[in-house]
């Protein structure tokens, strides 16, 4: 395979291809002697809260190991499921002591995505074996769905810089890029089966006026900006769900066999 050096200039160029919102001064730059958090700066109150949020994921863990040693096809034990449901509450719990900490309410959703899955925004979905719980009310989802939403919101809202060339901890940046990438794929899972189901989402979210394309180019910008904070999977599928992207980058790819040789690319 050719291996060609690119310079920095080149590189903004094929990434501002993949994502078209793609501004180089606003790259995560890390920092690891900065605070893990912007909003709890004081290291003793962070090493206390960021210690509960670690004893409830740690639970959780816990909790997953022994549903796996379980025999394969069974369904998951109730103690699982409740454990989730206790875990949230907990979680909620640090949320309302501490609402500036966004790691919380990342994690609240990943919790509460474990239990509903990624179609929790879609009346009648069909069944997704990665959810927890299988049969919910549409009351449960529109809860639900606002909950996972508005944390999803906040957290990007706490940790986006709001200047060009900020610094982040290695903390910051990675539950920044996490909350848009859990953003990502609900919006992406939504506008898949919105075909099959109609969108069940709260009055007071702009989503409940979004259309298949609204979710699936909010779920590539999301991907993008998932990339751009560190996640590199994220920054794969901001590509794959953009039909701009793909077809620009499929020029690029062959205007890069006919510059520099097929096995470039």
């Amino acid at each position: 395979m050719a291996y060609v050096d690119l310079s920095q200039r080149d590189i903004n160029v094929l990434e501002k291809i993949k994502d078209p919102e793609f501004d180089p001064s606003l790259v995560a730059q890390v920092d690891p002697a900065l605070p893990k958090d912007p909003h709890v700066s004081d290291p003793t109150k962070y090493q206390d809260v960021s210690q509960q949020e670690r004893d409830i994921i740690l639970t959780l863990q816990k909790a997953e190991m022994q549903n796996a040693k379980q025999q394969a096809g069974q369904k998951p034990g109730t103690s699982l499921v409740d454990e989730y449901h206790n875990s949230v509450s907990k979680l909620g719990q640090l949320i309302q002591d501490h609402p500036q900490y966004a790691s919380a309410r990342n994690n609240r959703v990943q919790a509460l995505r474990r239990l509903y899955g990624d179609s929790l925004l879609i009346s009648g979905a069909p069944r997704n074996p990665q959810a927890l719980l299988q049969k919910i009310d549409d009351s449960e989802r529109l809860k639900t769905g606002k909950i996972v939403l508005d944390d999803l919101d906040r957290a990007v809202s706490l940790l986006t810089p709001k200047i060009a060339n900020t610094h982040f901890s290695p903390q910051a940046a990675r539950t920044l890029s996490n909350a848009h990438t859990q953003r990502a794929a609900i919006y992406l899972m939504t506008s898949k089966l919105l075909d099959s189901g109609s969108a069940s989402v709260d009055a007071s979210r702009p989503e409940s006026g979004w259309s298949k394309l609204d979710f699936e180019e909010r779920a590539s910008r999301d991907f993008a900006m998932g990339g751009r904070y560190g996640n590199e999977i994220a920054k794969g599928l901001a590509v794959s769900t953009n039909p701009t992207a793909k077809l620009c980058g499929q020029m690029v790819r062959e205007a890069m066999k006919k510059e520099y040789g097929p096995g470039l690319v």
